[in-house]
């Protein structure tokens, strides 16, 4: 669940001007009771007195959007002066906010705490560094938070209340939900309620209650602090559409965890209307990860074209922050649409890096389960193309593409254990299990049934009871079935899996289109080991028509009967199918007819005469063809006909070019900093759709 963090520089800005102003008879003076002027643009560093001519040629640079000039400019700075505290916090400010490199911010920024390093407000006033006393403390405690020093974090707003008298306590929720003290939590955003006036403050206060009532393993029984974080003082539907980002997010993920999936994509839908650069939560990974789940896969190649627009305009150490998210959002879609490799580089890149999980309370610990278990699926799925493409070679080739295929199971293994031994913690797993769990990374639930294959169906089985008991499945039983489901085909038990399946399939939401395709294939494959083959068949195309990648995410082939016209192009096709795993050559399957007439051709059908699908190579494929040694070009056709085939076959058939996924791993985040200016078409025509 997403947090805002919405900086009270300003209205400190205000406060310090006028301490500032008042001199030190302000000391014996309440601050509570020190009336603030108005601030007045522009603002340097959230100050509009600023006097020091070198901190606001960086803040000019800075606003001008000339971040290669700041940084110059800042670096120059605290290379001439490296004993002034504002210099080091200039440069950590532009480190941070323009390059997202928090680690060098941080360096620079404990700099700027030993060059001040004041106890009282006395000590700061009399220094004339009051301001970048105070600037450096709140980013210090703001870093150590995006890096996961919640500690620290809390230090640091204790300083700030300590020597400012300032009220910090709405920004204690957050590090404290980080950290899962929730009790804690709950009583710090009650303060805030019961002691504070200030509009933003009680916001931050009810998302903080909402993320402790959404801390428990039962759905919650109320939205009312979920409600409250949209509008404290009415209803949702009152509010304009310029609320959060975050809090319309939030909303959407207490509606998942309630399974109200329409008034969900009705939140996030709204909070696609207008860009926030600055915050952390982009609504369309949520509704892209959405639209995957309901297999509304037009909808979500849209949604991955849109996500990206929001990314390239997010601030960079906003980029920073969710990189991981749209990562792995990312690699599930293109799993689905066929691009394993890619999705498995994606998830790779996601788990081998170290990333800041800013825009949701799970812990690091949680980000890398989920990578390493999409991962290992996607390189499972990179494994069986293999073997489909290896179909195609010469005998030797073969073996030895075969061969070679193995490094692909074997990366595939490694990362699962290492998902294996993340969810084995208890609370962890059972936390897991639970229907779209709000304070958890977003894993997919028709993804989600693969971890009872990492951990073991005993162990699961053992921990979907208890979570069971303790009320995770109260809204929809459905969800506990598809566990059941696939604990039992992975135990051979076809006796428990046909009535728990059947059972998933009846309660579970129709929504849950992909998950609901899992269950049906465990159910067709116990029906074709039973030898009900027309049951079978028909389960067989319900799951194919609604998610065509499963069986290569699963490594399971198609039943089938190949014939063919007896030319020698549709044998030599015939063949290459046969040896590929996505398809079991035996009496009784689907029929599948190759012939070369007019041009090569395969059409899959069911014993009943339905079709489901045709291909025809492409001409294109075709036109080099000799003459001199047609033997070997036809049997190179073929193979190239077996690969298209089972593109289209078991893909979604977006063509995704090689350079919108090389997009999708992201650039430079000061590249993207130099270039926002030219995105602002893209974004116009965004905003316009």
């Amino acid at each position: 669940m997403p947090h805002s963090r919405r900086a009270s520089r300003v209205v400190l800005a205000g406060l310090l001007s006028t301490l500032l102003t008042v001199g030190v008879q302000a000391q014996d003076q309440d601050i509570s009771d020190i009336q603030l002027p108005e601030n007045r643009l522009p603002l340097c560093f959230g100050f509009s007195d600023v006097q020091n001519p070198r901190a606001l040629a960086v803040c000019d640079a800075l606003n001008l959007n000339e971040t290669v000039r700041a940084r110059e400019l800042s670096e120059q700075w605290v290379r001439e002066r490296p004993d002034n505290p504002a210099a080091q916090f200039a440069l950590a400010e532009v480190l941070l906010t323009v390059e997202g490199n928090m680690a060098r911010a941080l360096f620079h920024l404990e700099r700027a705490e030993a060059l001040t390093n004041y106890a009282t407000l006395e000590e700061a006033l009399s220094s004339g560094n009051i301001q970048w006393h105070y600037l450096t403390l709140s980013q210090l405690s703001y870093v150590h938070q995006l890096m996961g020093d919640q500690l620290s974090s809390l230090d640091y707003l204790a300083k700030i209340e300590e020597i400012y008298g300032q009220d910090i306590e709405s920004f204690r929720g957050w590090p404290l939900i980080k950290m899962k003290d929730y009790e804690a939590a709950r009583e710090s955003a009650n303060r805030v309620l019961e002691n504070s006036t200030d509009t933003i403050a009680r916001a931050r206060a009810w998302n903080t209650l909402c993320a402790v009532e959404l801390a428990s393993l039962q759905p919650p029984e109320s939205m009312h602090a979920c409600n409250q974080t949209l509008n404290s003082d009415g209803e949702i539907g009152d509010l304009d559409d310029t609320v959060d980002t975050v809090y319309l997010t939030n909303a959407s993920e207490v509606s998942l965890s309630l399974l109200e999936m329409e008034q969900a994509e009705a939140y996030l839908q709204r909070a696609t209307r207008y860009l926030n650069p600055d915050s952390v939560a982009d609504p369309w990974v949520y509704l892209l990860y959405l639209l995957m789940n309901q297999g509304r896969f037009d909808e979500a190649n849209q949604a991955l074209d849109r996500m990206l627009i929001w990314r390239d305009q997010q601030e960079p150490v906003v980029t920073v922050m969710n990189r991981a998210e749209h990562f792995m959002v990312s690699a599930g879609f293109l799993l689905l649409a066929g691009y394993v490799e890619d999705s498995a580089r994606l998830a790779t890149t996601a788990l081998n890096q170290p990333d800041r999980n800013g825009s949701y309370s799970a812990d690091d610990a949680q980000k890398d389960s989920y990578a390493a278990l999409m991962s290992s699926v996607a390189l499972f799925s990179t494994y069986q193309k293999a073997l489909e493409e290896a179909a195609g070679l010469p005998f030797v080739s073969r073996q030895l593409a075969r061969l070679e295929a193995q490094n692909l199971r074997l990366d595939a293994w490694r990362t699962g254990r290492r998902a294996a031994a993340l969810f084995a913690d208890f609370d962890v797993l059972q936390s897991r299990l639970r229907p779209y769990a709000p304070l958890d990374v977003h894993i997919p639930e028709w993804l989600e049934p693969e971890i009872v294959k990492l951990i073991g169906p005993g162990v699961v089985l053992n921990t979907l009871r208890r979570a069971n008991d303790n009320g995770a499945f109260q809204l929809n039983q459905g969800y506990y079935y598809a566990y059941l489901t696939e604990i039992a085909y992975l135990r051979g038990d076809s006796s428990s899996l046909r009535p728990a399946a059947n059972q998933a399939l009846e309660l579970l939401p129709a929504a849950e289109v992909l998950l609901r395709a899992r269950v049906t294939l465990r159910l067709a494959e116990t029906a074709w080991a039973a030898g009900e083959q027309e049951t079978s068949q028909a389960l067989y195309a319900r799951a194919w028509r609604r998610d065509p990648g499963l069986f290569r995410r699963l490594g399971l082939s198609l039943p089938v009967s190949i014939q063919t016209d007896g030319s020698q192009l549709a044998e030599d096709a015939a063949q290459i199918l046969a040896r590929s795993p996505r398809f079991d050559q035996t009496d009784g399957g689907m029929s599948l007819m190759i012939d070369s007439q007019p041009e090569l051709r395969a059409c899959l059908r069911l014993d009943s005469g339905e079709l489901l699908s045709c291909y025809t190579l492409d001409p294109s494929a075709s036109s080099g063809i000799g003459e001199r040694n047609i033997a070997q070009d036809q049997t190179s056709l073929a193979a190239t006909f077996s690969h298209q085939f089972h593109a289209a076959l078991f893909g979604l058939g977006y063509d995704i070019s090689r350079a919108q996924r090389s997009r999708l791993l992201g650039s430079s985040v000061i590249l993207s900093s130099q270039t926002n200016a030219n995105l602002r078409n893209s974004r116009d025509a965004f905003l316009g759709q």
